[in-house]
């Protein structure tokens, strides 16, 4: 505080520190061209759109749809060759084999992707609930057991049932799509390069998707998911080869 005395006048003019008010007003630091705070920037700042939880629920199920369909495309065209390469090619690579063991690879990963992700999600739902509980005990519950969750926190848990549903479906779906192409051609050559062919047409589609739905540039996505099948399928095909000149 500073103060100067006029004897003449006996006026006295007293100068004192900016109050809080004052600092904080907008006006107040264009007025005196002052910079604006931090806080005064963060306010002004327009936050970023929320997604609420049956949103986010949606996007995750899609997305895990497009992995689980992905994993059912490679796991199943690299099973076919990899039996076809190990099968004698002067009798077609054993057709009725390759597509015996194409469709055993469906139900089988059908039926392990559902277990698994039953169990996954559910070991996921025991936490959300049990994080229920804890927010309703000190919430003033007092201690008397679990509170019913509300309509939101109920909508935003996780499904086991609804997961392994569509993770079995999912794979399924993508285990069917070079099996189905390969159902149609006799010749070996030639069901080995449609199984090929039509495997990286749809991984470079689930790859894609799976990226946008991710909010990521979906060719390089794409493009990541075609060379990981090839590379997939490759190898056990060189493998399985092995075997059959190697007579195992």
């Amino acid at each position: 505080m500073a103060a100067i005395a006029n004897d003449d006048t006996k006026l006295t003019i007293v100068l004192a520190p900016p109050t809080a008010s004052s600092l904080g007003s907008k006006d107040t630091c264009a007025a005196c061209g002052a910079l604006p705070t931090d806080e005064d920037a963060a306010t002004a700042m327009p936050s970023p759109p929320h997604k609420s939880a049956p949103q986010r629920n949606v996007h995750q199920w899609l997305r895990a749809a497009v992995l689980g369909a992905s994993d059912g495309v490679v796991s199943t065209a690299a099973l076919m060759l990899g039996v076809g390469a190990a099968r004698d090619a002067d009798d077609g690579g054993g057709p009725r084999a390759v597509l015996l063991a194409g469709a055993a690879g469906l139900v089988a990963g059908a039926c392990s992707m559902a277990i698994g992700e039953y169990v996954s999600v559910h070991a996921q739902l025991d936490v959300e609930l049990a994080e229920l509980e804890r927010a309703a005990k000190a919430g003033g519950d007092g201690g008397r057991g679990r509170a019913p969750p509300t309509d939101q926190a109920e909508a935003a848990l996780s499904s086991p049932g609804q997961a392994a549903a569509a993770s079995a479906l999912a794979f399924a779906a993508g285990a069917a799509v070079p099996l189905l192409a390969a159902w149609f051609v006799t010749g070996y050559a030639a069901r080995v390069a449609v199984v090929v062919a039509t495997a990286s047409v749809a991984l470079a589609a689930f790859g894609s998707l799976g990226a946008v739905l991710g909010r990521a540039p979906g060719g390089r996505a794409g493009l990541r998911a075609v060379v990981g099948g090839l590379v997939g399928m490759g190898i056990t095909y060189g493998l399985m080869k092995l075997f059959r000149v190697h007579g195992v």
